[in-house]
């Protein structure tokens, strides 16, 4: 089914709420907007070809996260060559595990590598805390500050954080990067839960001040990657990424009311829309897999939620009429609710940046479907049509 020209899916405003006036802001906030926003996850980075000369005048990885000059620089790169509607915050998802303790590291061919790994309570106890966070967070607090100054009037900063079972995995697996099952940090969580809950808890713990001070600095929205939230079984699913991230989201909500928060349970299939209702997420990110019929219907108008997606990296890097097409399936199938233009992942390096230009304009010269008829401001609640 063809979903593109549906009614509208939004919720109503709360009463007495201004409007945000950023798109992005306005689609967060529950709007079927006149377009979709569009930013793309891992925007800046590999694939541009001024990106690899800062991080080489920043000395790589490490002093270009820590560098709030060359972070700022390399944020705004991809808005001065596309037209986007947000910029993400440049940073590092293990820079928060080393500001609890680790040593970081960036290897050839091997990614972060986190030292020493975290593999019993007592290594917990021993050398993890929160003491020294904003101090060690720091160059990322300056580099939103900056930002705010430097970036166009309609563009949306994010800020951004790992959840606390994906950073947990880069912290016991003592590595992010290249291939893994992950076989260590899952044998930990499952074999004794009791003695892994007190890493989850310094983690949740930190991510809540972590986002808190980025919003402080100038942050407009955040969003949560739980990279690694599919590889968890049911049951551990619900204790061990869904009840630290509505935690999370739940003391922000509590202390920046409106500052809206986006999460990416990448990898959580059928498990989507349960996330969504028990974190209480402004918008949900979707993996490249979701089916989006599916999402439409129990996100958007079952929930009503705004999506976020869930274009696959890889037709972006082939480009082309697939991208194309593609491209066009998305739009029509989203647009009928709160819609935000995204990937199924992050940029893979490999991408032509002329097709980042090309999908930019594309999804910019998109005109949502007028809705048929005049039960497009219902709240979103109501159940799909038959």
């Amino acid at each position: 089914m063809d979903i593109g020209t549906q009614e509208e899916m939004s919720p109503k405003q709360a009463p007495g709420r201004a409007r945000p006036r950023k798109l992005l802001l306005r689609a967060l906030a529950g709007e079927r907007t006149e377009r979709p926003p569009i930013w793309l996850m891992r925007q800046a980075g590999r694939y541009l070809p001024e990106y690899h000369r800062i991080r080489e005048a920043a000395g790589g990885m490490v002093g270009l996260c820590n560098s709030p000059e060359h972070a700022v620089e390399v944020t705004l790169q991809p808005i001065r060559r596309f037209p986007l509607d947000a910029a993400i915050v440049f940073a590092d998802l293990p820079q928060v595990a080393a500001a609890l303790g680790q040593t970081l590291d960036y290897r050839a061919g091997d990614g972060p590598v986190l030292t020493p790994p975290v593999r019993s309570a007592a290594d917990i106890a021993d050398f993890l805390g929160v003491s020294r966070l904003h101090e060690e967070l720091a160059p990322v607090y300056e580099t939103v500050r900056q930002l705010t100054r430097d970036l166009p009037p309609e563009v949306t900063l994010i800020g951004y954080a790992g959840a606390p079972w994906t950073i947990a995995t880069y912290m016991v697996e003592g590595r992010g990067g290249g291939p893994s099952e992950h076989a260590v940090v899952k044998q930990w969580a499952l074999s004794d839960p009791e003695g892994f809950q007190p890493l989850i808890d310094v983690l949740t713990t930190a991510v809540i001040q972590f986002l808190g001070r980025q919003i402080e600095a100038g942050a407009e929205a955040v969003q949560l990657f739980d990279t690694w939230a599919g590889i968890l079984p049911d049951a551990l699913f619900e204790r061990w990424c869904v009840k630290p991230v509505a935690a999370i989201i739940a003391a922000l909500k509590g202390k920046y009311p409106g500052v809206p928060v986006i999460a990416f349970p990448r990898g959580a299939g059928l498990a989507y829309d349960g996330f969504a209702e028990a974190t209480g997420a402004d918008c949900i990110s979707l993996d490249a897999t979701v089916p989006l019929n599916w999402a439409a219907q129990n996100l958007q108008r079952g929930l009503g939620r705004c999506v976020q997606g869930n274009l696959d990296p890889q037709l972006l890097a082939a480009g082309g009429q697939a991208l194309n097409a593609e491209t066009d399936r998305i739009l029509r199938a989203l647009s009928g609710g709160p819609f935000v233009f995204n990937l199924g992942h992050g940029i893979i390096k490999t991408t032509p940046p002329e097709n980042v230009a090309a999908l930019a304009e594309q999804v910019r010269s998109w005109t949502t479907p007028v809705p048929p008829h005049p039960l497009g401001n219902h709240t979103g609640h109501r159940p799909p049509s038959e």
